[in-house]
């Protein structure tokens, strides 16, 4: 092979590592690195010289290791024999992968055995090129996408079963939930595959999960899917009952509110109060004659509806007035009947009027001076 005085990379992008075909140099050639590559001298199958980015010319003192071997003589061109191979070191994206069998697993909530495909892409760089070079290039003149792919087949298929298992199982996902969490099952199971792409100094800077083909028409999948939809129906349904009634309770809260304010208005526009509304009943109960007795025995008199006051105060004491006046002269103290009512106390005909207590409201007996209940003077 002859001599030649240029070296320089003339594989493609999708090449990982390209050997260069000439293996005789001159120690004046110029070698040619691009961007995003590395240039490596090998001898006797030793790697050597690591060459970066630009021109380099080559001469005893860029060549240490080479020249340490070689023992290349110092000034002048000098003829020597090595290996250089180019290692690519951008990113290449879009490689294809998949299982070649299905997933096995057993379903994280229910415990059914299932089974999907999984496929998708990756993106890969070289790191080490030494790493590369030593455990997987070999004495192969080119390492592309194909080839790495088919050095790792095994591997993938292997590694990338276990990870999406143990992905699947940990985030506890249901095989109907897979599609919606593809993003996080993605970056799970490529933290779990780098270190395995590391070893040869590869960096697996993307893996995505973009198709789950699951087991249609399998008996235990259709079992398995009707199970899981009841369920979900039974819990939207509760979920809706519940909604229904805290809806009914707001609803009544808010009718409530709605009374009580437009009761308070009307008591506001009208000038009375509550206590002076409690009042009113009482009094129409009296004026009715409606349970005086029991109003009498439980001490209840006037003071009831002191608070009430206007027009409507004056006509409920008047009734209040009549019912007692009418109670005081058919009954002793204590509401007990009299044998015979005089004609000063029964008649009313003979002009008495009835008295009661102004504190407790409890009717006098013609009698007493002071009042049996309180001791207020008559």
């Amino acid at each position: 092979m002859s001599i030649i005085d240029v070296i320089k990379y003339e594989g493609d992008n999708r090449t990982f590592v390209w050997k260069h075909p000439s293996e005789d140099f001159n120690t004046a050639s110029q070698l040619i690195v691009h961007e995003s590559q590395e240039a490596i001298f090998f001898l006797n199958g030793q790697a050597l010289d690591l060459f970066g980015p630009g021109r380099h010319t080559l001469e005893t003192q860029n060549l240490p290791l080479v020249n340490k071997i070689v023992n290349l003589p110092s000034g002048g061109v000098s003829p020597f024999h090595a290996e250089v191979y180019f290692i690519n070191l951008t990113e290449q994206m879009g490689i294809a992968w998949g299982t070649n069998s299905k997933v096995q697993y057993m379903e994280p909530e229910f415990g059914f055995p299932l089974s999907i495909g999984v496929s998708g892409e990756m993106a890969l760089a070289v790191r080490e090129a030494k790493k590369l070079l030593v455990k997987i290039v070999g004495t192969e003149a080119i390492l592309s996408q194909d080839k790495l792919i088919a050095y790792f087949k095994a591997f993938l298929q292997t590694r990338v079963k276990a990870a999406l298992v143990q992905a699947i199982q940990q985030q506890k996902l249901s095989i109907f939930e897979l599609d919606a969490h593809l993003g996080e099952l993605s970056d799970d199971v490529k933290d779990r595959l780098r270190p395995d792409f590391a070893e040869y100094g590869i960096e697996l800077t993307q893996f995505l999960v973009t198709t789950v083909i699951r087991p249609e028409g399998d008996p235990i999948y259709e079992r398995f899917r009707e199970l899981y939809f009841r369920q979900y129906a039974d819990v939207r349904e509760a979920q809706i009952e519940q909604q229904v009634g805290v809806i009914n309770q707001e609803t009544e809260a808010k009718k409530t509110v709605i009374e009580a304010t437009a009761t308070a208005d009307k008591r506001r526009i009208e000038g009375y109060t509550y206590q002076q509304e409690r009042g009113f009943d009482v009094a129409e109960k009296v004026a009715a004659n409606e349970g005086v007795g029991e109003f009498l025995n439980m001490g209840i008199g006037l003071g009831m509806i002191a608070g009430v006051g206007g027009p409507v105060g004056n006509m409920v004491g008047g009734a209040m007035s009549d019912a007692m006046g009418t109670v005081n002269l058919a009954a002793g103290p204590g509401g007990v009947p009299k044998p015979e009512a005089t004609e000063s106390e029964g008649n009313p005909s003979s002009g008495a009027v009835a008295k009661f207590c102004s504190e407790c409201g409890r009717p006098f007996q013609p009698s007493e001076k002071f009042c049996p209940e309180c001791g207020t003077r008559r």
